[in-house]
């Protein structure tokens, strides 16, 4: 029985460090995580950036006419 018990505190002693390890890594290394998760999130080949609406929200306002002007026939 005091096998079992001291197995038992020996695993959550090391899954506790790794967890303390990960938490360490991701505060020392935030700005370069960051930067690195926001890389990949852009390369991402199935975004398509034509369906962002945030470029479209600020022509919300405009007519049809500002946005695309009027095209003249010859």
């Amino acid at each position: 029985m005091a096998k079992n018990n001291n197995s038992l505190k020996s695993t959550a002693v090391v899954f506790g460090a790794l967890a303390f390890g990960w938490l360490a890594i991701e505060f020392a290394f935030k700005p370069w995580l960051d930067k690195a998760r926001a890389s990949m999130d852009k390369s991402d080949p199935s975004h398509d950036p034509d369906d962002d609406t945030t470029d479209q929200s600020s022509e919300a306002g405009k007519s049809h006419v500002d946005v695309d002007p009027p095209q003249k026939n010859n």
